[in-house]
């Protein structure tokens, strides 16, 4: 099986939250996520952000990595919910790299 470039797959994996949350097929998580609303999406960030945490201060890369694609998940989660994709967080990543870029 060939491996997939993992930035790649985020774009993926943003392209199957948005299915879910076109069809919101029962019996998903993703779609229990989206029934629940916004603050509920944005609560399981703050979750898993402080579990990253956690395992960077006190746990193995293991499971920082764990926590880490948790994470991500939600928040693309909550992205796609917002109308956004991870492009752009990405775009804005880039932007801070221009000579003229200034903090908002």
């Amino acid at each position: 099986m060939e491996e997939k470039n993992p930035l790649l797959f985020l774009t993926e994996l943003q392209d199957f939250i948005e299915t879910r949350y076109k069809e919101m097929p029962e019996g998903s998580y993703t779609t229990s996520l989206f029934k629940d609303g916004l603050n509920r999406m944005a609560q399981k960030v703050g979750e898993e952000a402080l579990e990253l945490v956690i395992e960077a201060t006190n746990g193995t890369n293991e499971r920082l990595v764990y926590e880490g694609s948790d994470m991500l998940y939600h928040l693309i989660v909550l992205l796609t919910s917002k109308g956004l994709r991870i492009e752009d967080l990405a775009a804005e990543l880039a932007e801070r790299h221009n000579p003229g870029w200034k903090k908002h």
